[in-house]
């Protein structure tokens, strides 16, 4: 009788790990049909491309990709009615959040590179951005040549910092790089006329430059000074089937004039809730990429 009791307290505890297991490797397209539900993951402060308003609206271009991929899997599935959870990331914890599961897709600006890859699945990309720096219009300032002899600023323990040292040691163009302990100071010596130029990401340059007090003072250099970065769709590891999904509906949004209709909404025209203008028109390297979508862009 001892050991008879013996057993049944040892079965539901080997029995737990397996029914986790069982969980956790579920398929995301079962999960979602299973419980007519799909998560999606947003970003409480990450204009344009994930945030919440002041009124509780979550919105952005990622975000509305997303809604687009939810059509498409209600779709496939041959769902009635899909239901869809939204769930707070941050960059500390989406990762963990996507491979539990607690997330389907996190729709934000989450870079796709080999390191990330190896322990999450990306979507096509919706976006790319490079280093790129910002002057002062009037100075009429072109090109990183442009800036010989010149004073720029970068942030300290950025890889833009050493982006810039690297070139300019490379083309002896005798630049004096003015490190700053954050990038509203790097943006301040330039609008104050202290520096030339500020060297940082593209996208978050845009941003900087529609938040400041007069936009049209400053002009964003077209020259890249690294390679593209892409965002993608933050995605399960190894969900090969649901990827599929994703990605196809993704490819019908960008190889159609739909894609011209969403970048233009959410970067070239005033968006909530303060009206803020990014005013940056779709590059060529990202018009390419929509043109023929692929999974990576290195």
């Amino acid at each position: 009788m001892r050991n008879l009791t013996l057993t049944l307290c040892i079965l539901p505890c080997l029995l737990l790990p397996v029914a986790a297991r069982a969980e956790t490797t579920e398929s995301t397209l079962a999960k979602i049909a299973r419980t007519g539900t799909i998560a999606l993951g947003y970003r409480e402060a990450e204009p344009p491309f994930s945030y919440k308003t002041p009124d509780g609206q979550i919105i952005g271009f990622s975000m509305d990709l997303c809604h687009r991929v939810v059509e498409g899997i209600k779709a496939h599935l041959k769902l009635d009615t899909l239901k869809t959870e939204y769930v707070a990331a941050t960059s500390a914890t989406r990762f963990v959040l996507v491979k539990s599961g607690k997330i389907d897709v996190e729709c934000a600006a989450t870079t796709n590179n080999a390191e990330r890859r190896k322990i999450v699945g990306f979507s096509y990309p919706h976006f790319a951005t490079a280093t790129q720096f910002v002057t002062r219009r009037a100075d009429n300032i072109q090109t990183i040549d442009d800036l010989a002899g010149r004073s720029v600023a970068a942030a300290s323990g950025t890889v833009n910092i050493d982006q810039l040292n690297t070139i300019n040691r490379e083309k002896q163009l005798n630049i004096g790089v003015m490190p700053t302990k954050t990038n509203n100071e790097a943006f301040e010596l330039v609008a104050s006329g202290r520096a030339s130029a500020f060297v940082w990401d593209g996208i978050l340059l845009a941003a900087m430059i529609a938040q400041s007090p007069d936009p049209s003072k400053f002009a964003l250099s077209d020259e890249l000074l690294s390679k593209l970065e892409p965002y993608g769709l933050l995605l399960r590891h190894g969900d090969d089937e649901f990827k599929t999904v994703v990605n196809a509906t993704l490819e019908s949004i960008f190889t159609s004039p739909e894609i011209d209709t969403l970048y233009a909404k959410w970067f070239t025209a005033p968006i909530p809730p303060d009206g803020m203008n990014l005013n940056l028109p779709m590059a060529q390297a990202l018009k390419q990429a929509f043109a023929a979508p692929k999974e990576y862009m290195e």
